[in-house]
């Protein structure tokens, strides 16, 4: 998909598109390390990603919803640089690749935490409820480091109108979200009580 930003941009002199693809390659693979050398399950978990591993009809929409809309935002951001649609200053672009590797961060302290957390939506058989570290404060975290990853991209890529996908993406995560704790609610013990200590969902105070 990133082969996508050089030839939409139609050029390889296209460093907003360099930067955030190292940085998105050396956060992702430095994640990727941390879980294989401290929680090789996890990895796995985190590794069994997209459609096919998703058994509620909703996820599976859902999922497919938010790959399109990637691949829309990886499509047009480089077409907004080409053809001059906005002008994104160097230091915001900056701005969003450090909202990329906070995204990150944000999901080696869930790992740090949770070994169930996995990029489906499941209910193990030894699964417990997990209340520490980011839990304490958000019930889910890493789709809270999702948004840092959502909002930074279109900055680091240099483009103010794909910013306008911003609303999708956190439609797509409240979508998930939602339904995700349904089936929380019903196959987890303990977890009602738990969304009763921890009240907020995604956005502290708002949501």
């Amino acid at each position: 998909m990133l082969a996508l930003l050089f030839l939409c941009a139609g050029t390889l002199d296209y460093w907003q598109g360099w930067v955030y693809m190292a940085v998105f390659i050396i956060a992702s693979a430095t994640y990727s390390v941390y879980l294989a050398k401290h929680d090789p399950a996890l990895l796995k978990r985190r590794t069994e990603i997209g459609i096919s591993y998703e058994k509620e009809l909703a996820q599976k929409i859902i999922i497919f919803c938010l790959y399109v809309t990637s691949i829309v935002l990886i499509v047009l951001a480089p077409l907004d640089v080409r053809f001059g649609w906005s002008s994104v200053p160097w230091y915001a672009s900056i701005i969003g690749d450090a909202f990329v590797v906070f995204s990150f961060y944000i999901f080696y302290l869930v790992a740090k935490v949770n070994t169930y957390a996995a990029a489906n939506i499941r209910v193990e058989q030894e699964q417990k409820v997990i209340s520490a570290g980011l839990y304490g404060f958000v019930r889910h975290p890493m789709y809270f480091g999702a948004m840092f990853l959502f909002i930074g991209t279109p900055l680091a890529l240099g483009s103010w109108w794909t910013l306008l996908l911003t609303p999708i993406f956190l439609s797509i995560l409240v979508a998930r979200i939602l339904n995700e704790e349904k089936i929380l609610s019903r196959d987890l013990p303990g977890y009602t009580e738990y969304q009763k200590k921890v009240t907020t969902r995604l956005i502290p105070f708002i949501w």
